[in-house]
């Protein structure tokens, strides 16, 4: 089987043609650089791009993989989370498309599609998995106990942690988006240079405002020179502070469910400082991370889901809406 993915939930246009055991084809994923000088997405400028890329993405992927439209057997989309013009682009496209081809409709939630580009690295990987999910939008403990079986053990209660990687960045002057820029100071700077407060909230939540807030008051309390002249040490105990509250409460969710696979899946999964944390805490556990192409959004991972999804007999509705709150 062979389907069509299709991601529009941000900043980044994507297709992809997935097959059988988490099977790449094929993919093209073009980002949206026009955001960089507002320092963050801007909903208009991003939906307006969508639909200007679409239909080139698509048609790039049946090039690289040498197919046709008709040698598909179903096109999944991302219908939520997300921006809601973003969302529309890529649903009316996929849609249409599944209407002229008589090909199965399947929308597909966008964090389930992060669950599973753990899979397009680790074919062979099955659940039960305890998975981080850390992006630009979303921060999950997620107890995957079979496919499409999932309990959310906790969540962030304001920013998620790619969010606040991207506004630090920003009072640092680092330009959008900051988060992998970030990294590359922090590797080079001293995560003890200063000591910054990490929320303690019950259960497996977390919480990065109070984080951010103490960044922003640290750098205020400080001349500009100061700041500058330590800007490397800054950011690399912002780093640890942020890292270390993630792995605290992955290692409380691995302690609670028992789980030996665990899974850091999403934008951030990326960060150095959290590979590095994560392979010393969960070094005697099987410890997976994708392959950065399946990181960031991306089609693959809707593909993904979708071929498994469409096998079990499932489709969606040509009425299908964008729900960008939907939750898992």
């Amino acid at each position: 089987m062979i389907v069509l993915g299709i991601e529009t939930s941000c900043d980044e246009t994507s297709a992809a043609l997935v097959s059988d055991n988490f099977k790449v084809l094929s993919q093209v994923v073009l980002s949206q650089k026009e955001h960089s000088e507002f320092g963050g997405v801007v909903p208009e400028i991003a939906s307006r791009l969508h639909t200007q890329n679409i239909q080139y993405v698509a048609d790039r992927v049946f090039k690289q993989a040498n197919l046709r439209p008709s040698d598909i057997d179903g096109i999944a989309v991302t219908y939520g989370p997300g921006l809601v013009g973003s969302l529309i682009v890529g649903l009316m496209f996929a849609k249409a498309l599944a209407v002229s081809l008589k090909k199965t409709f399947i929308g597909i939630n966008h964090l389930e599609g992060h669950m599973f580009s753990v899979f397009l690295t680790y074919p062979e990987l099955r659940p039960p998995i305890l998975f981080l999910l850390v992006s630009g939008g979303h921060t999950e403990i997620i107890l995957m106990k079979d496919f499409f079986d999932y309990t959310v053990l906790g969540t962030t209660m304001d920013d998620a942690a790619g969010e606040c990687f991207d506004k630090v960045s920003r009072l640092m002057d680092i330009p959008y988006p900051g988060g992998p820029v970030l990294d590359r100071l922090a590797v080079q700077g001293d995560e003890n240079f200063y000591r910054f407060p990490v929320a303690h909230v019950k259960g497996f939540n977390l919480s990065f405002s109070g984080l951010k807030t103490s960044v922003l008051y640290y750098i205020k309390n400080h001349t500009t020179k100061f700041v500058e002249q330590h800007k490397n040490d800054i950011v690399a105990s912002f780093q640890k502070a942020a890292v270390d509250m993630l792995c605290n409460k992955l290692m409380l969710a691995q302690k609670k469910t028992g789980v030996s696979k665990i899974a850091v899946v999403g934008g951030v999964s990326n960060n150095t400082r959290l590979k590095k944390a994560c392979s010393k805490a969960f070094g005697k556990f099987e410890l997976y991370f994708p392959l950065a192409a399946y990181t960031t959004d991306n089609a693959a991972m809707i593909g993904a889901v979708g071929n498994l999804r469409i096998k079990k007999g499932e489709s969606s509705s040509m009425s299908l809406g964008a729900v960008p709150d939907l939750y898992l």
